[in-house]
C-alpha cells in the first residue's frame, strides 16, 4: 500500500508493457455515463470486467499537463480516482488488463511510469525515462461527477504504441 498525496491508500504493483488495442475496442469497451443524481462530487471508474486492472488518468491542470497512476481497480469494482468538483472538463484515461496483457487507450499522449507516478507535461516523454501511451478522452461535459465504465477486456496484442 501506498499512500497518495490526497491521503488515500492506493496499492500499485510494476506494469507490465503492453500493446494497445483498435479504436474500435476501445470506443466499445468504455461506457460513458455521468452520475448526476449523486451527492458527492467525484470522477469515478468502475471496472465491469472479470480481471484486475491498472488505472491511469490525464488532466489539464492549472499551468501543464499531469499525468497519473497506477490505481488498481479489482473486477467488478469501482475507484474515486478525483475526489471532489471536476475542476475539467476533460480527462485522459489509460487501463491495462493485468491478466492477459492488453490495454484501452487512444490518441491523446502521455507519460506513464512502471510504478506509482504524478508525471508534469506531455512531451519528451522517453527522453525523461517514461513510457509514451496513447490515451483515450474523456469529455465530461459541464458535470460536477463523471462515471466512466470498462465493460469489456480490451485484445492483446493488437494495435502499438
Amino acid at each position: 500500500m501506498n499512500e497518495k498525496k490526497d491521503g488515500s491508500q492506493q496499492m500499485y504493483r510494476t506494469v507490465r508493457q503492453f500493446t494497445l488495442p483498435a479504436l474500435a475496442v476501445l470506443v466499445a469497451a468504455a461506457a460513458l455515463s455521468s452520475t448526476a443524481g449523486t451527492a458527492r462530487a467525484e470522477l469515478r471508474l468502475c471496472n465491469k470486467t472479470p480481471v484486475q486492472v491498472g488505472i491511469a488518468i490525464g488532466y489539464k491542470d492549472q499551468q501543464d499537463w499531469v499525468s497519473e497512476g497506477w490505481w488498481n481497480v479489482d473486477a467488478e469494482s469501482c475507484q474515486v480516482v478525483v475526489d471532489g468538483p471536476l475542476p475539467s472538463r476533460f480527462y485522459y484515461l489509460y487501463a491495462l488488463d493485468y491478466e492477459e496483457g492488453g490495454a484501452w487507450g487512444g490518441t491523446a499522449f502521455m507519460c506513464t511510469h512502471d510504478k506509482e507516478f504524478t508525471i508534469e507535461g506531455t512531451s519528451d516523454c522517453v527522453a525523461r525515462g517514461f513510457e509514451r501511451r496513447g490515451f483515450v478522452e474523456v469529455d465530461t461535459g459541464d458535470k460536477l461527477s463523471w462515471t466512466v465504465q470498462l465493460t469489456e477486456r480490451p485484445k492483446a496484442g493488437i494495435g502499438g504504441q
